[in-house]
C-alpha cells in the first residue's frame, strides 16, 4: 500500500521532489530499513546522509534529505528540503490531517510504553490501529511515527515522553489527540526538574494539543492528582479520574496478583467490571483501568474492551516472564526470568519489586533446593540531587523483606548494596558486562530472577546472560 508519493510529500514539507516515485514505509535506520520505505536523513549521533547511497541500494524507494549526498546521483529519488527534522515533522503533521483515525496520545514518568501496547491491544479489537513498534516518544520518534500513519486507520496511538521542561507541547500539538492519558507521575528526570510539581505540569502539557471537546484521563491517585486535573479542566471538554482511591471515575476495587496474571475488578463509573492483564503487577491492574477508560472517552465498546484487555502480555524488557530450561533432560531444572531491563524510577522499580515479592519461586529442585527471589538492579539515571538517598531507600521499601538476594550494578546501586542487611548483599558490580560474566555462577534451578535498571546501564546483557543458561527441551 503506498504510504506517499513524491507529489504528497513534497506538498507536506514543502520540499523538491526528484523522481516520480511513491513510498510504502518510513525509516531512519539502514539496518532495518524495507525494500520501498521513506529513508529519512537525520543528523544525531551521525549525519545519516552518509548512508544515503546505502539506504537506495538496500532498496529505499526515496530519501527525505537536505542535499543530494556524495555518491548519490543527480536523478536519485529524493526529497529535498532545507532541515531534515522539520521536514519529517511536517510530513508527520500531514499525516495527522488526513487521517480520519481517533488520537490518544500517552505519556507519564512510568508505564506509558506498556499502556501504550494495552491500548493497541484493546482498540484493535475494535478497528485498525496505528501506533509505534518502539518506544518512539521523543522529537523524532512522535513525527516519525506519525508520518507511518497510513490514511485509513481506525485509531492511533502515540506515546509521548521528554526529558526537560518544553518537549511535551510541541509533540501534542503535532499529534493533536482526541484523548489524552496520563498514567503516573513519580521522580524521574530530576535533573531537569525542581521538584515533582515541575514534572507534573510538564506531563499536564500533553493536553495543550487536545483537540476540540477531546477527553483527558489521569490517575487520580496521585500526590499531584489536584494539579492534573486541575490542568486538564482547563484544555479538556471532559476530565475522567482513574485509580484506586475512593473518588475515581474509574476505580480499581480489588487486585489479585497471580504468578503469570493480575486479575482485577471494579467501577467504570456506574458499571461493575472485571478484568485481567496477562502479566503480574497491580501497577498493570491500575493501567488497565486507565485504558478502560479512554475506551469510555472514545465511546467505545467496554465489553470487547475488557476481553481484549485479557489478551495483552508485556513485552521484552518491559516485564516479561519467561521460564528458562536448565537442563535439555531434566526439563524440570528451571528458573523463572522477570525481563524488566528497559528502563528504572523509583516508582517503577518498586512495583517491579513488588512483583518479584509475590512470585512463587519452587523448592527443592536445584542445588540450593530453596527456590529464591533474585533481582539484579542497574541505576536509576536523572535522579538530580536526591539520586543517592533514592537508591539507600530502596533497602525499606516493604517488598524487600520477601527478596533473598540483591546484585546491583552501578555507582549509584552501590549506595543500595551498602544499606542492605547481608544476609540479602549479593554481588556488586561497577558494569552490567562484569554482572553477566557471574549469573552461571549465582543462579539455580528454581529461582525467579528480576533484573532491572535505567537503560544507559544495558542490564539487556544480565538478561541475554540468563537466557543463555537455557537449553532447547528435549523432544521425544
Amino acid at each position: 500500500m503506498t504510504l506517499w508519493t513524491a507529489e504528497e510529500a513534497a506538498a507536506a514539507t514543502g520540499g523538491r521532489a526528484i523522481g516520480n516515485w511513491s513510498v510504502n514505509g518510513v525509516s531512519i535506520d539502514t539496518r532495518t530499513l524495507e525494500k520501498g520505505d521513506l529513508f529519512v536523513a537525520l543528523t544525531a549521533a551521525r549525519d545519516a546522509h552518509d548512508f544515503v547511497a546505502q539506504a537506495l541500494e538496500k532498496g529505499a524507494g526515496a530519501a527525505l534529505v537536505s542535499r543530494i549526498p556524495e555518491g548519490v546521483p543527480a536523478d536519485a529519488p529524493l526529497l529535498i528540503v532545507d532541515d531534515v527534522l522539520p521536514g519529517l515533522e511536517a510530513l508527520g503533521c500531514a499525516a495527522r490531517a488526513r487521517t480520519r483515525a481517533q488520537v490518544v496520545a500517552v505519556t507519564g514518568s512510568v508505564g506509558k510504553t506498556s499502556t501504550k501496547e494495552m491500548l493497541r491491544t484493546v482498540l484493535g479489537a475494535q478497528g485498525t490501529v496505528h501506533a509505534a513498534e518502539k518506544s518512539y516518544n521523543n522529537h523524532w520518534g512522535v513525527p516519525l511515527t506519525l508520518a507511518r500513519m497510513p490514511k485509513d486507520v481506525d485509531f492511533a496511538v502515540i506515546e509521548i515522553g521528554m526529558n526537560h521542561p518544553g518537549e511535551i507541547a510541541p509533540l501534542s500539538r503535532m499529534a493533536r489527540p482526541h484523548v489524552a492519558m496520563i498514567t503516573i507521575v513519580a521522580p524521574a528526570h530530576l535533573a531537569a526538574f525542581e521538584n515533582l510539581e515541575g514534572i507534573a505540569r510538564e506531563k499536564a502539557a500533553i493536553f495543550e494539543g487536545l483537540e476540540p471537546g477531546g477527553s483527558a484521563v489521569v490517575n487520580g491517585d496521585l500526590e499531584v492528582s489536584p494539579l492534573l486535573v486541575e490542568l486538564a479542566e482547563a484544555r479538556a471538554a471532559h476530565v475522567i479520574t482513574f485509580g484506586e482511591a475512593a473518588g475515581n471515575h474509574h476505580r480499581v476495587e480489588e487486585v489479585t496478583v497471580g504468578d503469570a496474571t493480575t486479575v482485577a475488578q471494579g467501577r467504570a463509573w456506574r458499571t461493575h467490571v472485571l478484568y485481567k492483564v496477562g502479566v503480574p503487577g497491580r501497577h498493570f491492574a491500575v493501567n488497565g483501568m486507565g485504558v478502560l477508560a479512554v475506551v469510555h472517552a472514545m465511546g467505545l465498546d467496554r465489553a470487547l474492551a475488557v476481553t481484549a484487555l485479557g489478551q495483552w502480555e508485556a513485552g521484552a524488557g518491559r516485564g516479561l516472564r519467561e521460564v528458562i530450561t536448565l537442563d535439555p533432560v531434566e526439563t524440570q531444572l528451571t528458573l523463572e526470568l522477570i525481563d524488566d531491563a528497559y528502563n528504572a524510577n523509583p516508582a517503577s522499580l518498586g512495583a517491579s519489586l513488588e512483583v518479584l515479592a509475590g512470585a512463587k519461586p519452587k523448592d527443592g529442585v536445584g542445588r540450593v533446593a530453596h527456590g529464591r527471589r533474585i533481582a539484579y538492579l542497574g541505576d536509576m539515571k536523572e535522579l538530580g540531587t536526591q539520586e543517592h538517598e533514592l537508591h539507600r531507600a530502596l533497602a525499606e521499601h516493604p517488598s524487600m523483606g520477601c527478596i533473598d538476594l540483591v546484585h546491583c550494578v552501578g555507582p549509584l546501586m552501590r549506595d543500595l548494596w551498602l544499606a542492605l542487611p547481608e544476609h540479602k548483599r549479593g554481588h556488586w558490580a561497577e558494569t552490567s558486562t562484569a554482572m553477566a560474566e557471574r549469573v552461571r555462577h549465582d543462579l539455580d534451578a528454581g529461582d525467579v530472577v528480576l533484573v532491572k535498571g535505567s537503560l544507559s546501564m544495558a542490564l539487556a546483557r544480565v538478561v541475554d546472560a540468563i537466557r543463555k543458561m537455557g537449553h532447547a527441551p528435549a523432544t521425544s
